[in-house]
């Protein structure tokens, strides 16, 4: 067994040389607002060749998977653009430079960036999270007072009680009438005359927070002072309690926030204006509109034969009549057999194949989704998602031992260093994956019973939304709107954050997970604006629903959406929070 995994890790090895090595022409426009750009440059990290865009913007230039492109232009933000395996159209739109003082170092005290601060959340316990982004108690221009879970008393009324007992100089009052909502006051605060508000993992609340149980917290700091109004506002004079929640405990920040809102002290209210369902489905293409209007299923074969002979050479249109024959006449053999009659399409494509797998999943034959999972782990084996991929389809097809061997596969490798993987978004994701595996199927994997009680994963319960699209290169927008019609966005593009795109690439993954807390219940509704990905073909994008996670009564869901539709703000899907524990 040793002699083979030592094969699997050189072949792996082997694999990912491969990939770095193919050699690639890459071609495209290069603009500004819609305005062709002529003579910029565009240079290769790996060769060093320098090609220029002509008059009317476009270049061409050879490259090979792994290389960072660079585009520039005076005046002009550069922009850096990773190469991978799939890379051939790459249209790009530069944005006029600013400069953001990043990190600002005085003779003797270090200002720290939000990045560092938010590596060092875990480890520091000086550090809160707050609305704001994190705040470090040592450089403050106010009170901050902070104990984490470990100095907390359980078995009191609630937190209220245990924040009490746990900071001098705090009041708590409580009403026969609203016993379980009382106010409490800050000495320090203006005197005490005015009660404190709560901001409770970046959600900002007037009212003490009962929903909250003192078992679900990391950390907790009570701030004081007349700066805290600079931030807070007039809603600040009475001081401060910052409640961090161990559901919360991934740091969100306006750049890669999650669920909740992170400023409440904001205009941010939806109004309801995102494009509904029944609105978007009437730009799906032409060639659908002429299918969906057909009365029978056999006049819909005869269109098919007709129009297949005009897209012999689109991806993209046999994934559309594939999921409409499997969807709407239920003929899942026919909708196989255009897959296989037009496979040279697919084949050696990992994006085709990655939105294939996605529809295979959407109609419960994970089989086919498994085997299109190994086709892109050959030939992505240097890519981190590769193995999650792998690891959940064979979980999806019962092979919990095969899914735990790739799950440790993953580590040895980034171990050894053939992963790049140091980073603080798809790791944790995987661990909490393969955490949940082994809590969910022991008895498979280890021939002895899951643990007694409801909950199986006690970092986190309640609602986990993982998103995943196929192509790295696409960019959107997504809108998370919370019971209460506050809504949040979190951009995923080369303008909001073009060093997380990087990353993603240089890793190779290409999801992001958002966790809703069980104790936030109501029902979420989840929109989406899609801004384009450097070339005209549409993108595909898989959430996975899992409800109730981390408990034994966990189950999933998964949907799948065609991003064509540009510029637009649409709804996605509707979620409701309650956590359901099942007793034993």
């Amino acid at each position: 067994m040793k002699r083979n995994l030592i094969t699997s890790v050189l072949l792996c090895c082997l694999f990912v040389l491969q990939g770095q090595d193919k050699q690639l022409t890459i071609r495209g426009k290069v603009s500004n607002m819609d305005t062709p750009l002529v003579n910029a440059e565009v240079s290769s990290e790996k060769s060093g060749e320098t090609v220029k865009t002509d008059i009317n913007g476009k270049y061409e230039l050879n490259t090979s998977a792994g290389d960072l492109v660079t585009f520039s232009y005076p005046g002009l933000s550069d922009m850096e653009i990773v190469v991978e395996d799939v890379s051939s159209i790459l249209n790009i739109k530069m944005n006029a430079a600013v400069n953001v003082l990043d990190e600002v170092v005085l003779e003797k005290t270090k200002i720290k960036s939000q990045a560092q601060l938010r590596m060092e959340y875990n480890s520091n316990k000086n550090l809160l999270k707050t609305a704001f982004g994190i705040l470090d108690k040592d450089i403050t221009n106010f009170s901050v007072r902070i104990i984490d879970k470990s100095q907390l008393l359980f078995g009191t009324i609630d937190l209220a009680s245990a924040i009490q007992y746990r900071f001098p100089g705090v009041r708590v009052e409580r009403l026969a009438e609203s016993f379980n909502k009382p106010t409490i006051y800050l000495r320090g605060a203006s005197q005490g005359l005015f009660p404190a508000i709560y901001d409770v993992d970046g959600l900002i609340l007037n009212e003490f927070p009962d929903f909250i149980m003192v078992e679900n917290v990391e950390r907790i700091g009570i701030l004081s002072g007349l700066g805290l109004v600079t931030k807070y506002g007039g809603n600040g004079n009475g001081g401060v309690i910052v409640i961090n929640t161990k559901g919360g405990n991934t740091y969100r920040d306006p750049r890669t926030g999650g669920p909740y809102d992170q400023a409440l002290l904001r205009n941010n209210i939806y109004e309801g204006n995102a494009l509904s369902k029944e609105q978007a489905s009437k730009n799906v293409p032409t060639y659908l509109k002429e299918l969906y209007a057909t009365t029978s299923e056999g006049e819909a074969v005869e269109l098919y034969k007709e129009q297949s002979a005009r897209y012999t050479s689109s991806m993209y249109y046999f994934l559309d009549v594939f999921g409409y024959f499997a969807a709407k006449w239920k003929n899942t053999s026919f909708a196989d057999q255009i897959i296989e009659d037009h496979w040279y399409l697919f084949k050696d494509n990992p994006v085709g194949m990655k939105a294939l797998a996605y529809l295979y999943q959407t109609l419960g034959n994970n089989e086919k989704a498994h085997k299109l999972y190994k086709e892109i782990f050959i030939l992505r084996p240097n890519y981190a998602q590769s193995y999650r991929d792998l690891a959940l389809s064979y979980t999806d097809i019962g092979d919990y031992r095969k899914s735990a061997s790739i799950y440790a596969r993953y580590d040895y490798l980034v171990a050894e260093g053939f992963i790049r993987a140091e980073d603080k978004e798809f790791t944790p994701l995987m661990e909490r994956e393969f955490s949940n595996l082994l809590e969910l199927h022991r008895k498979e994997l280890t021939s002895t019973e899951t643990k007694k009680g409801p909950s199986l994963n006690s970092g986190f319960e309640g609602t986990r939304l993982v998103f995943e699209w196929n192509d790295s290169e696409a960019e959107f927008q997504l809108q998370f709107v919370n019971p209460n019609d506050k809504y949040y966005n979190w951009e995923h593009s080369m303008l909001a954050d073009p060093e997380l795109i990087r990353v993603e690439k240089l890793k190779g993954y290409s999801c992001k997970e958002y966790l809703i807390d069980g104790s936030i219940t109501g029902q979420w509704k989840v929109n989406l604006k899609y801004l384009g990905n450097k070339s005209l073909t549409p993108a595909y994008l898989k959430v996975t629903i899992y409800h109730n996670f981390g408990s034994k009564s966990q189950r999933k869901e998964i949907k799948v959406f065609k991003l064509q539709l540009k510029n637009v703000n649409q709804e996605l899907f509707k979620v409701q929070n309650s956590l359901s524990l099942v007793s034993n």
